[in-house]
């Protein structure tokens, strides 16, 4: 069953975010997994929630997007974002 990571990401750090988004793309590849949204614009429909950047990935399944987020290739990505920004990140399984 695909899963999706769903992430809110407020960029504290603009030029050290530059560093994340290089290493990032690789990790999800090498994971089997693919970008669908990556900052692009948003509207808020309902609510009060006010989304900072939205990334969305696919994964084939729960599994493999866990093991993208514990992978040595993403590890070194969180490490590079570590001061740039402020995420809010989940994983939900798909249909």
């Amino acid at each position: 069953m695909t899963a999706y990571i769903i992430a809110d990401v407020r960029v504290t750090d603009p030029v050290a975010y530059e560093v994340y988004k290089s290493l990032s793309p690789d990790a999800v590849a090498k994971a089997g997994g693919r970008f669908l949204s990556r900052g692009g614009e948003t509207a808020v429909l309902e609510g009060d929630w006010l989304p900072n950047r939205v990334v969305i990935l696919e994964f084939p399944d729960m599994a493999a997007a866990l093991a993208f987020y514990d992978s040595p290739a993403y590890v070194r990505a969180r490490e590079a974002r570590r001061d740039a920004a402020d995420f809010r990140m989940i994983v939900v399984a798909g249909l």
